[in-house]
């Protein structure tokens, strides 16, 4: 399964999700791979504790041997080679790098955005993948929207997150219209949930009511989760009894049953 987490807007908590997700994954005795598309290497720092200074053994190697930049060049190296191993068993990262940035304009005007997903039904060996994502539909975004069979967009109970929703949700039809048929929106994850709060509250129902697909576990705020990003360990790891670490569970129970 091959899952990607994208909102056009940051401070969403796509990161904090796609880990924590995944590294539940991996403790149930999942083999997960977690791939961070973002130039800011966020799911890469929580996950490995630092980003990945050479970028020979990233994502950003792949794409430029797709370019015909790599070592052996024409795209056929594959991901095996970059992906690395995290401290928690089951759970591995392929990282992202600041090389991406400098990449994407001669990606897109050589015609790479398949790349990932050819990549991607080539790899071996892992049951559950979860691509994290930039805040914005860029050629890395589209590529992992393409490469992906499921989609969840992180949501965090904003007026304005509200009106930017709508437009995700036109920008993913119709890139399952002209891409990728077999895309589908798995749900919407509230996330920074504060339910004595009025707000928070109405935003949700007026999504359900509209007929978005909310999912019903919401996940609270926490200073657990900075203080888990800081010490580089997934909640699974750093507070497993914590409520929000509960939160997470039924969460991947929700989209895994």
């Amino acid at each position: 399964m091959r899952r990607v987490i994208f909102n056009q807007k940051g401070g969403v908590g796509k990161s904090t999700i796609t880990c924590n997700l995944a590294a539940i994954s991996a403790v149930e005795g999942k083999k997960t791979l977690v791939i961070d598309l973002d130039v800011q290497g966020n799911s890469t720092q929580y996950l490995l504790g630092s980003k990945v200074a050479d970028s020979d053994k990233t994502i950003a190697h792949f794409f430029k041997d797709s370019l015909g930049l790599g070592l052996f060049g024409g795209g056929k190296e594959g991901l095996d080679g970059l992906i690395h191993e995290t401290p928690f068993p089951n759970l591995y990262v392929l990282p992202s790098h600041s090389d991406l940035e400098g990449l994407q304009s001669r990606l897109e005007s050589r015609h790479k955005i398949y790349k990932l997903r050819e990549a991607l039904e080539r790899l071996e060996g892992f049951e559950h993948i979860y691509i994290d994502t930039p805040p914005i539909l860029n050629f890395y975004s589209l590529s992992a929207l393409i490469a992906a069979e499921k989609c969840l967009i992180p949501f965090d109970c904003d007026t304005f997150a509200r009106e930017a929703l709508y437009t995700l949700m036109r920008a993913i039809t119709e890139v399952k219209a002209d891409h990728n048929p077999h895309l589908e929106v798995e749900g919407v994850v509230v996330n920074q949930y504060q339910k004595q709060a009025n707000l928070p509250r109405q935003l949700v129902e007026d999504l359900i009511a509209e007929g978005l697909p909310v999912l019903e576990t919401k996940i609270s705020t926490s200073v657990k989760v900075r203080e888990s990003h800081s010490d580089a360990q997934p909640l699974v790891h750093y507070a497993p009894s914590h409520k929000l670490t509960e939160e997470y569970r039924a969460l991947h129970l929700e989209i895994h049953q």
